[in-house]
């Protein structure tokens, strides 16, 4: 799969980020992916801001992986953000993360998310649901961002 738009993941857990980006390149999906460790970084890439501040606003993702339980802002708190701006209000974002709590899965959908991912404990399962994902998000979708 061969696509010039790049994936955003916002991911503290270095063992699942390693997982993550080994289920990409296991599964042939070509996107640049760019990592973010905290919900803070994440908002200041997506708006050009911080240490981020020379970056082209208007350069975004095809699609932003975000984990819920991460520092400085959580992923609800990002996600709020992300759909208050009107340049990335439309912005997939798919949460990708351990929680199966309903309330997670409630208000991840109520701000705005466009899909909801626990994060399979098995490798081999892993690989696929991001290989999936990969195909949907990156080939299939039709993006307007």
């Amino acid at each position: 799969m061969t696509n010039n738009r790049f994936v955003l993941l916002v991911e503290d857990n270095a063992d699942d980020e390693a997982l993550t980006l080994r289920a990409f390149k296991k599964s042939r999906i070509k996107n640049e992916i760019t990592v973010v460790r905290d919900g803070e970084e994440a908002v200041d890439f997506l708006f050009a801001s911080g240490k981020y501040s020379k970056r082209n606003a208007a350069d975004l993702p095809e699609v932003v992986l975000l984990d819920l339980k991460i520092p400085k802002l959580n992923g609800h708190q990002v996600l709020e953000r992300i759909r208050a701006n009107p340049a990335t209000k439309t912005l997939p974002v798919i949460v990708l993360t351990s929680s199966n709590e309903e309330v997670d899965l409630m208000k991840s959908y109520e701000n705005g998310a466009n899909s909801y991912i626990v994060k399979p404990v098995d490798t081999n399962q892993f690989i696929s649901c991001i290989e999936q994902l990969g195909l949907y998000w990156l080939v299939l979708n039709q993006s307007i961002t």
